[in-house]
C-alpha cells in the first residue's frame, strides 16, 4: 500500500448546480469519501476508530477548482497522506475525470484528533504507526 489511494464515484444529479456543473461544495464531501477510503484500506474503518472514541475533525480545507464536473462524469479521487503528528493528519486530493484524466480540482485538509467530548485527543498509538508506515 502506497501513501495514495484512489476512489471512483459517479457525480449524482443531486450534486450539480442550476448551470449544470457540479455545486462547489460538493468536492469536499468526495474528499471526505476519499480520505474514508484510504483509512480502510490501511486497514483501519473511520468508523471503528470513532468506536474508540477518537474522531478526525476537519481543521482546515482548502480546493484549487480547474474545471468543472458534470451530472453522470465519472470521478477519481486520489488521497494522499502527507503528514501525520501526534494529533493531527493532514491530506492532499486529486480530483479527475476519471474517463479523461482531465484534473477538475486539487485540495488538501487538515484533521485534529478529538475525543467524545471534542477535546484534542492523541491519535491511538497503532492507528499512528500504520499513518506513519506509509510516508
Amino acid at each position: 500500500m502506497t501513501h495514495t489511494h484512489a476512489t471512483e464515484l459517479r457525480v449524482r444529479y443531486a450534486e450539480t448546480d442550476r448551470m449544470g456543473v457540479v455545486y462547489y461544495a460538493n468536492y469536499l464531501i468526495w474528499c471526505e469519501v476519499g480520505r474514508v477510503e484510504l483509512l480502510r484500506a490501511l486497514g483501519r474503518s473511520y468508523a471503528a476508530l470513532e468506536a474508540e472514541g477518537i474522531g478526525l475533525a476537519v481543521s482546515e480545507a482548502t480546493v484549487r477548482y480547474l474545471s468543472p464536473a458534470r451530472f453522470d462524469d465519472r470521478i477519481r479521487v486520489e488521497t494522499t497522506l502527507t503528514g501525520v503528528r501526534s494529533r493531527a493528519v493532514t491530506f492532499d486530493y486529486l480530483i479527475a475525470n476519471a474517463e479523461t484524466g482531465a484534473r477538475l480540482a486539487t485540495a488538501r485538509t487538515a484533521l485534529v484528533s478529538i475525543d467524545r467530548d471534542g477535546r484534542l485527543a492523541a491519535i491511538p498509538q497503532d492507528f499512528r504507526v500504520v499513518l506513519e508506515s506509509v510516508l
